[in-house]
């Protein structure tokens, strides 16, 4: 028998609307979508999340609080939410099924870590490009 353990995994929302897109067609995808999650909710596949508004700041070492620059992720990431899956293909099979994919959004799917960072810990933040 296989590890059927759930695991939760972060989902972000990105990309833009089909340009040819009707404000019509979106918002029919958006108003699907809302349904499309809350059914997930209720059935315990998914954890809600938030939109994201336009306005943010970033902290460095170089600067203490500025209003961006956010390299352009600003206006591609709209929120996030969670997928509760036994993997994270099956996370992105279940998340395929979103009424707002055909539209032209899409979707960054990330396993949640439980570990604290460590310096020896090959992790994103400690990663060389």
């Amino acid at each position: 028998m296989s590890d059927q353990t759930n695991h939760d995994y972060l989902v972000i929302s990105r990309g833009q609307w089909d340009a040819e897109a009707s404000p019509e067609t979106v918002q029919k995808a958006i108003d699907d979508f809302y349904g499309w999650l809350d059914g997930h909710i209720a059935a315990g596949t998914m954890h809600g999340g938030s939109r994201l508004k336009a306005e943010g700041a970033t902290v460095s070492r170089k600067t203490v609080v500025t209003d961006g620059p956010f390299g352009e992720t600003k206006e591609l990431i709209g929120g996030y939410w969670f997928v509760v899956a036994p993997s994270l293909e099956q996370a992105a099979r279940l998340l395929a099924d979103s009424p707002t994919v055909r539209l032209g959004l899409f979707y960054e799917v990330r396993p949640l870590d439980p570990e604290p960072a460590t310096a020896t810990t090959i992790a994103t933040e400690n990663l060389r490009a």
